[in-house]
Parts: structure tokens; sequence; C-alpha cells
């Protein structure tokens, strides 16, 4: 049986800064039953703007995050809105493509958008970040996870951050002595790839294995791993670190198999969705490991309500993409009723409320208990880690 074994449990990024309903359980400050009969009365709403890839080879990320947002939004609607108005929230398909990401950013500055819940991937992200910079809009991504992509001071997100990925990455190989020759395969062209091995090479130097090959690919050629499995192999690698996205890797695992090369796989939380990759024999992936915020078969009562709804409504099994989207939005919710914004309030205004109030406000959502974030945007909650057996998804 082939093992991939993917991102485990990693103590490092409990305080950590790259995916799948309930309300958070956390105190906050809510609009009177006056001002919500005002503000319904009024008309005005809340518009939100989300961008991800419903299309293209990242598509099960968007999908998810669309999904989950749009369940949230419903939710948040139902309890009464944001300080009593209703919220409007309108997604946009970005192909995971960073030019294709500032296209849809624009039109939904054009419909009028007040805060971006977005985007879903890091390089698009980045691109999108410096345009709502220049708006100074209030922007929080559920799955954004490259360094840059939340560099301004008005970009927060939800999941991990691609340092601490590698770090924890190198750190678990070590700690468990997985291997001592590892080779790593990686998207140069991607600064969510490339940012998880940087940090990933710097921590195996105090890890005791080496890094005996690091292949390089990019957007252009990323359907033929054959030279880079090749090099890994000859290199007498006994596992092979992929911090890449599912649909790359599930070539990699296929084209793996026949040439007869059976090293350890690992990789991080792009890995989330390659058990539904069309055509790939999903027993390759059996015994993956991976570092997750979110495992859809946990007992707690948040998370089986979340998954029960989600499967009614979508018929599949959310991954940490649409927990990550889902948390997003109430999130929001929270920051701005903490905030007191309105729709009348100008997007400036609303960020520079937003901005204080993320780092005041406490979280408890499907992806982590007592969440907190800093003024960089960073957020600090414990992970958890999820395994593949037989065919599905499992909390470790």
């Amino acid at each position: 049986m082939k093992k991939l074994v993917s991102l485990a449990l990693a103590a490092v990024l409990a305080v950590s800064a790259v995916g799948c309903g309930s309300s958070s359980d956390s105190s906050s400050s809510t609009a009177d039953s006056a001002q919500s009969t005002e503000a319904a009365a009024d008309g005005a709403t809340f518009k939100i703007g989300g961008i991800g890839p419903i299309t293209g080879g990242a598509a099960i990320y968007g999908q998810a995050v669309m999904n989950a947002a749009q369940m949230a939004v419903d939710k948040i609607n139902a309890d009464g809105g944001i300080n009593g108005y209703q919220v409007e929230f309108r997604f946009e398909d970005d192909e995971h493509d960073a030019e294709k990401s500032v296209n849809a950013y624009n039109t939904l500055k054009d419909w009028g958008m007040q805060m971006l819940m977005g985007t879903v991937t890091s390089t698009p992200c980045t691109a999108v970040s410096a345009k709502t910079e220049e708006d100074n809009m209030f922007q929080l991504t559920p799955s954004g996870s490259a360094v840059e992509s939340i560099a301004p001071a008005n970009a927060f997100r939800v999941c991990f951050s691609d340092p601490n990925q590698g770090t924890a990455s190198a750190q678990y190989i070590g700690e468990n002595k997985l291997a001592s020759k590892v080779a790593v395969i990686y998207n140069s062209s991607d600064v969510y790839s490339s940012g998880i091995y940087q940090t990933f090479a710097t921590e195996a130097a105090n890890q005791g294995f080496e890094i005996v090959a690091a292949e390089a690919f990019t957007e252009d050629s990323k359907t033929d791993f054959s030279v880079q499995l090749q090099k890994a192999k000859e290199a007498g690698a006994e596992l092979v670190f992929l911090p890449i996205y599912y649909t790359e890797a599930s070539i990699i695992l296929t084209q793996a198999n026949t040439m007869g090369y059976d090293p350890m796989f690992f990789g991080c939380d792009g890995m989330d969705g390659i058990l539904g990759v069309e055509n790939f024999d999903t027993s390759l992936a059996e015994d993956l490991m991976l570092l997750t915020p979110f495992v859809a078969d946990a007992q707690d009562e948040k998370t089986q309500a979340f998954v029960s709804e989600y499967k009614e409504k979508f018929n599949d099994t959310p991954n940490q993409f649409a927990a990550d989207a889902y948390d997003a939005m109430l999130i929001i919710k929270e920051a701005a009723e903490k905030a007191g914004v309105t729709p009348d309030m100008s997007v400036s205004d609303i960020c520079e409320a937003m901005k204080t109030a993320m780092t005041e406000i406490t979280f408890d959502g499907l992806t982590g208990e007592g969440m907190t974030w800093s003024a960089d945007g960073e957020p600090t909650k414990a992970p958890k880690a999820m395994k593949i057996v037989d065919g599905a998804y499992t909390a470790m």
C-alpha cells in the first residue's frame, strides 16, 4: 500500500499565523431591536464580495468557499443581519489567476462591495491585496496563506501562513524520524509552494535529515513529473515532500506509482481536495496525514451541524476551505458588530473600524477555539490533523 504522509499536528503552529456550521460562541456587541427595525425599514445592506477559483485546476477550493460563505450569510441574515442590516454576498471566479482576480475585484467594486472575503488562493490574493490597500478596503482571506497575501495593514486571514507550515513539516519529519533522505518537488512560480519550501529547507538543517533533491516545476510545466521523480529516486529519497496543490499532487502520485517508485509522500494543506480529483485512484492517497484546522468527522456539535447542512445543500462533504470561509463570514460579523459599522459609512471608514475590532475579538469557530488576531493580520489558533483511511478523511 502506498502511504502518502502529509502534515500532522505540530506544536509550533499553536501560535501560528494554504481550504472547509456554526456561529461564534464569543461575545459581541449586537444591535438592539430598535436599531434592527430601523435598519430593515431603510433597506440598506452590507455588500460583501468574495473571489476565488470556481473553474480551473483549483476549483474544489473556490467552490467550497463560495458555498460555505453563502451558508454563513444566510445564517447571518436569518439571525437579524449585522447590526440590524442584511448582507448581500457576491462571488466572482478568478480561475486561480492573479490578473483575473484583480479583474474580479474591480467587478465587485463596481457592484458596490464594502468588504472583501477573499481571495481563496495565495498568488491571486497577493495581487488583490495590493488593490484593497490602495482603496483601504477591509479584506479577510479564508485561505490565502502566503506571507505577502496579507502584507497590507487592511488585510487579515483565517488560515495558517506558509512559513509555519514549512517549519512544522520539517520538524515533524525530523522529530518522528520518518526519513534520513528527503526530496522536495515544489512549484517555483507559486508563492504558496515556494514559500513553504524555503522555510522547510531552512528548518531541515536542524532536524537530522538531508534534502537530497529539490526539484522545481512551474505553471507551464505541471503535467509531467517524471524527471523530478527520477531524480528523487536516484538520490535515494525515502520521503518526498510536496508543498503543492492537490491537482499536481495527484499527477505525481500516479506517475510515481507507474514508475514503481514507492516513497512516503508528505504534503501540506494544499493537498486537501485530492480525493475529489476526477479519475484519480484514491487508493494512492491511503494513509495521507494532513495538517488542517478542520476535520469533517470530528464529533463536536458545531462541526456535525455544519457538515450535515453542507451535505444537505451541496451533496458533498465540506473541506477545510469551506470551514475557513464559513468562519470568515462569521468573523466579519463579529468584528463589524464590535466596531459598530453601518452600510452608510465609507469603505475606508469601515476598514479603519474593522482593523481595530479584529484585534479585540475572540472567536470560537469551526477552525479553532479562542481565535485571536494581531495587527499584522495573523491568527493565533491550535491546528488539528486528519488522515485518509479507507478513502475518507478521518480525525486523528
